[in-house]
């Protein structure tokens, strides 16, 4: 299979981000597409599917998720909640090198999470706001084209240093109706008891209304397919969400003397992510551009998942030649990354730029295969241009602020007034009679 990267000018590529971004309604592929229309009259939708989804299981609970569950992932699954004897078991029976990687990965992102977590109490004794843990939220781990124990450490570990009381984690279940088995083991090993086997729309949707089995929750993390991201970009305001994530993306930014063969890995990592994956490299070096087109052939061309690949190169692949490196900042900073890697020794300089992507990797030994397992920060990060207004997954994501006011009387007395003439000014007479009764109180 011969594999290559495309070559479009900036403004080319800037067009195709631009159209791409500002699509309304998702369209389904054929191959999602067809086994939904003996479930729906045509033409199907993705928003048309999710919101009934969403509707059946506010209406109906756990019956609704079970028949979803049986109609799209093709198993009947009674009870979701996973037997505690099933994770530790799943724990016991996985490979000891695959135990002892999700102990040291889990020991690595728990020791860079700690810090984040907010203490102190902001404002003075008599006004001020205090941290506090949410009580309970709900991880989605995906399932389908692979297993993912790294989404369970980074989802669960911040929210168990934020405080968080209780966890329930969801995830597809394979064909024996049961969560994968290094799911269920990464789960064990932190400690999380409720597991729950369901996916797509319909755990969305427990999660977001609660049911008999599942209770409902104060907040929604972890990426999943289409219909979960638009599963919580519905139900956000019943429940609170971590953002709505898309395609995995990674710009790269490289300089004359990055390597070309790292470049191109890199590129490949997050292309067998999703068909829908995006992967660019800019640089100002013509040469180097050519080079990693090549090597992108080669590596592209050995690759496990080259289906995957070669679709997603065929859509979002893509290396672009620049007038300048500082053209290529201003590129990438439009695009707002996912992941932006800086490499070569101009590139690299740039580290301390404020670039607008959630995660920035510098350097040949830091690639964003590192930062998705083990370097530390988390890996559920924003697509789709979110970057540019927050950033990765954080403990700070399970807290909450709340304001605390016990004026003394001397602040009373000193801010009544002030607050008296804004209501008066406002026209809100009913604000201002509840200040004066207490002032006249106080005059008493």
């Amino acid at each position: 299979m011969t594999l290559q990267l495309r070559s479009p000018s900036p403004e080319e590529w800037r067009a195709q981000v631009r159209a791409e971004r500002r699509s309304a309604d998702p369209v389904l592929d054929a191959e999602t597409a067809g086994p939904l229309g003996a479930w729906f009259e045509l033409p199907v939708t993705a928003n048309r599917v999710v919101r009934t989804i969403l509707e059946d299981v506010a209406r109906e609970g756990d019956p609704a998720v079970r028949r979803w569950t049986l109609r799209l992932d093709r198993v009947d699954v009674a009870e979701t909640r996973v037997p505690a004897e099933a994770l530790g078991r799943a724990w016991e029976e996985i490979d000891p090198a695959t135990r002892d990687a999700i102990a040291g990965a889990a020991a690595r992102i728990r020791a860079i999470h700690e810090p984040q977590r907010e203490t102190a109490i902001r404002g003075t004794v008599s006004a001020h706001l205090r941290p506090l843990p949410l009580r309970r939220v709900g991880c989605y781990v995906p399932g389908g084209r692979a297993a993912y124990p790294s989404t369970v450490l980074m989802n669960v570990i911040p929210a168990q240093i934020a405080g968080v009381a209780e966890i329930a984690l969801v995830s597809p279940p394979g064909a024996g109706g049961s969560v994968h088995p290094l799911v269920l083991a990464s789960a064990h090993h932190l400690g999380v008891s409720e597991v729950h086997a369901a996916g797509g729309a319909q755990a969305i949707a427990a999660l977001g209304y609660g049911t008999e089995a599942i209770a409902r929750v104060d907040k929604i993390t972890g990426p999943g397919n289409l219909f979960v991201t638009l599963a919580k970009r519905q139900v956000f305001g019943e429940v609170g969400i971590d953002g709505v994530a898309g395609p995995s993306e990674i710009v790269v930014i490289a300089s004359a003397g990055a390597d070309p063969r790292l470049v191109a890995a890199d590129l490949v990592s997050q292309l067998e992510h999703d068909p829908l994956a995006w992967a660019v490299c800019l640089t100002d070096s013509p040469a180097l551009a050519g080079a990693v087109g090549e090597a992108f052939s080669t590596e592209a061309g050995a690759a496990a998942r080259g289906g995957i690949i070669a679709a997603a190169a065929g859509r979002h692949g893509a290396v672009i030649v620049t007038e300048t490196l500082e053209a290529a900042v201003r590129l990438a900073d439009e695009f707002a990354a996912e992941h932006l890697s800086l490499q070569g020794e101009a590139a690299e300089a740039l580290r301390d730029r404020r670039h607008t992507a959630s995660a920035v990797f510098v350097g040949p030994r830091s690639p964003v295969s590192m930062g998705d397992y083990v370097a530390g920060p988390n890996h559920t990060l924003p697509t789709g241009g979110a970057a540019r207004h927050r950033g990765p997954l954080s403990v700070m994501d399970f807290q909450r602020w709340q304001s605390v006011v016990e004026l003394s009387a001397a602040e009373f007395d000193s801010l009544a007034p002030v607050a008296c003439a804004l209501a008066e000014a406002e026209g809100l007479r009913g604000h201002e009679r509840a200040i004066r009764l207490r002032m006249e109180d106080g005059d008493r």
